[in-house]
């Protein structure tokens, strides 16, 4: 069972809070980028996550077809059968989703896992994630509590954003946010609690923002303020008691410092994305191959070039090798490495 269960699921998040790191959780888009994945976390004995975009599930399904749900699906099914000879546990989830691509993409996987339930199957993912920052907080959570009620009955958990996370990610740019938005405020969160923790048997994560944003960026130009994570995590503990201490999750991974990564651990961050280091990770090999072996892998003046050299097995082997090392690396800053739960 290397794809969790939503008992074994739980048991990963809950291990990682009270022993103070977080979980990689690596955006895939090919059966290739599924395997370094795997491949990654298996070297650093170390459980993750695997995720999918809107756009990475799109790209998955085919330029002809371009289905989000239907690439998703796919490669969540490719998972669940190569998972099972590694010797880690994995959990399945999608990543950003905003409101107007819920029926299209959420909703359709939330129905394949009834279906595969009705038939004694496991879920097809373990998690969805809600986007709902481009809502004012109460339209937010008035679409994510409904949303939960109906993963708490598949025994899905649910993961909200309150704030908004910059950059660009999946072509939705938000480089010009107001610095202000960037930051969720200690309120927010009790709010996101107080709304969140009324669904009876609901489990949820909470992408808080703290200055995050997608991509990468020189030294100096982002922001990160990991105490707005404490002071929210203060705010909802005294209200409501310690055990209202929520999962939070690390969105804009790539690229951030490791003291502010081993910051936030201790805040109570379980999850931390990493997207655009792997995608680095994975296309650099492949410059490589091209520039170093231009003359054999096109076929220049007429020449035939040279089939070992432009067989896509070839340099896709050495970008699921990088990508697979950064996604060590990501197990290792998150304190995850060795910490598999897996027998």
């Amino acid at each position: 069972m290397p794809v969790a269960d939503y008992q074994t699921y739980c048991k990963m998040l809950d291990t990682a809070r009270e022993n103070h790191f977080a979980f990689p959780a690596i955006n895939v888009s090919s059966v290739v980028t599924a395997n370094a994945v795997l491949k990654g976390l298996a070297q650093a004995k170390c459980d993750g996550i695997i995720q999918v975009s809107t756009g990475g599930g799109e790209f998955a399904s085919g330029l002809d077809v371009k289905n989000m749900a239907v690439g998703a699906v796919s490669l969540a099914q490719h998972v669940h059968l190569v998972a099972e000879h590694y010797g880690i546990y994995v959990a399945l989830h999608t990543d950003h989703c905003l409101k107007g691509k819920l029926d299209t993409f959420v909703k359709p996987l939330m129905e394949e896992t009834r279906k595969r339930r009705a038939q004694g199957l496991p879920n097809l993912f373990n998690s969805h994630m809600f986007d709902g920052s481009d809502l004012s907080l109460e339209e937010n959570m008035n679409v994510a509590v409904p949303l939960l009620q109906e993963c708490a009955e598949l025994e899905i958990i649910l993961e909200v954003e309150a704030g908004v996370v910059g950059g660009e990610e999946d072509g939705l740019n938000r480089e010009d946010v107001p610095s202000e938005k960037l930051y969720t405020t200690p309120e927010d969160m009790t709010f996101v609690y107080e709304q969140l923790s009324k669904v009876s048997n609901g489990r949820f994560m909470l992408a808080a923002t703290f200055g995050n944003v997608h991509g990468v960026y020189k030294p100096g130009n982002v922001k990160l303020k990991p105490k707005i994570l404490f002071e929210g995590q203060s705010a909802v503990k005294k209200a409501y008691g310690e055990k209202a201490m929520m999962d939070l999750v690390f969105h804009g991974g790539s690229g951030s410092e490791l003291s502010d990564i081993h910051e936030t651990l201790d805040y109570g961050v379980i999850k931390m994305n990493v997207d655009t280091d792997t995608q680095y990770a994975y296309t650099r090999p492949i410059a490589d191959h091209m520039l170093k072996n231009y003359d054999a892998v096109i076929k220049v003046d007429g020449e035939v070039g040279n089939k070992k050299f432009y067989d896509p097995r070839g340099y896709s082997k050495k970008a699921e090798e990088e990508m697979a090392n950064r996604v060590v690396q990501a197990a290792e800053d998150l304190r995850a490495n060795g910490k598999t739960i897996f027998n």
